[in-house]
């Protein structure tokens, strides 16, 4: 059963608390910021990509950068907005000159992707690319086999369906990867409705409204809306 939102919410300002403290790995010592993630702490739907680049380490919010500003555009073409979905990454520190993350790296990053998982509670979550597709469905298939095809999982303790996507920094590169990616986002909308079953509005404390928080700089960084 779902817990409430906002104790849920408060429990990921938590998490983001201790993250942003971190020091299980050495990316800890190359990095400026902690990147956790940003957007709806109740979305339905949450993306995951890889690791933070320089502009997200400089910023200490995920695509920030011309990716970002792809997965803006693609979100206003159905509906979307930052507001509506949650964005993380498989790592939260940024690799060195934007390596390949490790595996290393990944199995110790991992238990905060579960717990983001657990606490937002998304009904879809977008892999965006190979890194995120790869660990979160389980398998070796690479993106350009399973892109744009939900599977169902199970991920922090929550079944939910996996909707594999392109990367936009690949679409950026690629003109025709980005027509794809285009195309698979363009059936997220239907996939969302249908995973999203009628339920009593959740609503979640804005930042300075009542919520027993104890530094609102870092939960405006955080970015949690509604």
């Amino acid at each position: 059963m779902s817990r409430p939102a906002a104790e849920r919410r408060e429990d990921l300002v938590a998490l983001y608390r201790r993250a942003r403290g971190c020091t299980a790995c050495p990316l800890s010592e190359s990095r400026i910021q902690v990147v956790f993630g940003h957007g709806n702490a109740d979305a339905d739907l949450a993306f995951v990509g890889e690791a933070p680049g320089f502009h997200e380490d400089q910023q200490g919010v995920p695509f920030v950068g011309r990716a970002g500003q792809l997965l803006d555009e693609l979100l206003a073409e159905n509906g979307l907005e930052r507001e509506d979905v949650f964005i993380m990454n498989v790592l939260k520190c940024r690799p060195p000159e934007n390596r390949d993350p490790q595996p290393e790296e990944i199995e110790t990053c991992r238990p905060y992707l579960d717990a983001q998982v657990e606490l937002i509670e998304p009904r879809v979550i977008c892999t965006l690319g190979n890194f995120a597709t790869k660990l979160l469905t389980l398998s070796s298939r690479g993106i350009t086999q399973v892109h744009g095809r939900p599977q169902a999982q199970t991920i922090g303790g929550r079944s939910l369906r996996i909707y594999p996507l392109f990367h936009p920094a690949a679409a950026l590169r690629t003109p025709r990867v980005k027509e794809q990616l285009r195309e698979d986002f363009s059936r997220l909308p239907a996939l969302l409705a249908e995973a999203v079953e009628p339920s009593p509005a959740l609503t979640v404390p804005a930042p300075g409204a009542g919520s027993p928080l104890e530094d609102p700089p870092a939960v405006d960084q955080l970015g949690l809306f509604g």
